[in-house]
């Protein structure tokens, strides 16, 4: 097909679901995966990853249940690099590999922000030897947050005498505020939701405890990006996993436990400031273009819309009616 006809196809596909591009083309889906697919594996081939030093690597689901893609980026280029199947750590030995077909070299890496999945870790230690692993702020402070919801569920679900008795005169809309008042940060907040944290601050409940870790943990992040001091970071993020761990709050007891278990690694997530958000918000992009297509019959078929839409491909057929440069 002549690179003319080619290009408005690939571009429809980046921004419209394959089947509503297919229709406006007057083809089937099928022969328009193909050329995707196509066109995407050649672009790839002739793809250069030899700058690669900073990569940030997340899991985004296929499928409901356990059905996973892991997901590779250039945190300098902000661009997808490698997906595949799975998330295991041979995921990240196989990024290793790719890696090295597009001219990159594994020992250059080095440093991978993550999660705190055991099984990425591991592949880093095997793959990419040079690299320190941080674990960034995003994630930490969404467990955090995590364990905060679960007090606080358990608590109304479990404790209504005890609850009931701390609400005293307030109301209805006061409780309902509750939820979001706890997840937001103060600068964030409704006037509902400011009543309702005054009010859950003079209740004595253990919803309360868990709010005052969560802003707490968020301070030590604060103050370890002002200092910029490994050691001190260390010092004050070791007052607070000796707090979560006499909180007799169980959801905290364990998020200590995680921390410490890999309390360098989130440190130099501290001192270092990087963060997997740019990672995530891609993964938010492919989910919503997941769920304009209703799903994709393959993983193929998905990762091949990944690359196309975040890779950044310079050897894609170029595009007829791209303006011409100036001489």
């Amino acid at each position: 097909m002549p690179i003319c006809r080619v290009w408005p196809a690939l571009a429809l596909c980046k921004e419209l679901p394959v089947l509503q591009a297919a229709r406006l083309r007057r083809c089937a889906d099928k022969q328009l995966w193909g050329r995707i697919n196509y066109y995407v594996d050649a672009a790839r081939a002739l793809d250069d990853m030899s700058t690669v030093k900073i990569v940030g690597i997340d899991d985004t689901s296929l499928h409901k249940g356990q059905s996973y893609i892991t997901v590779v980026h250039d945190l300098d280029a902000m661009r997808l690099l490698f997906a595949t199947q799975g998330r295991d750590h041979q995921t990240v030995i196989d990024f290793a590999a790719d890696l090295k077909l597009h001219g990159g070299s594994p020992e250059a890496v080095q440093h991978v922000c993550q999660d705190m999945s055991a099984a990425y870790a591991k592949g880093v230690g095997l793959a990419l030897p040079n690299a320190a692993i941080s674990y960034d702020r995003f994630h930490v402070m969404a467990m955090a947050v995590d364990a905060m919801d679960k007090v606080r569920k358990v608590e109304m679900r479990d404790e209504p005498q005890a609850v009931a008795q701390a609400l005293g005169t307030a109301d209805r809309k006061t409780i309902k505020g509750l939820m979001w008042g706890m997840r937001k940060n103060p600068e964030g907040w409704s006037i509902k939701q400011t009543n309702a944290m005054h009010w859950l601050q003079h209740s004595g409940l253990k919803s309360a405890r868990a709010w005052r870790l969560k802003m707490a943990l968020r301070e030590v992040y604060a103050r370890a990006a002002a200092s910029n001091d490994p050691q001190l970071a260390k010092a004050q993020l070791k007052a607070w996993l000796s707090w979560a761990r006499r909180s007799r709050l169980e959801p905290f007891k364990k998020l200590a436990t995680t921390i410490n278990e890999r309390i360098d690694a989130v440190v130099r997530g501290m001192i270092d400031n990087r963060s997997n958000a740019y990672v995530e918000a891609m993964n938010g992009l492919l989910q919503q273009a997941k769920r304009a297509a209703r799903g994709y019959r393959t993983a193929s078929n998905f990762i091949a819309i990944a690359y196309l839409r975040m890779s950044k491909l310079k050897h894609l057929p170029a595009h007829p009616f791209a303006p011409a440069l100036a001489r």
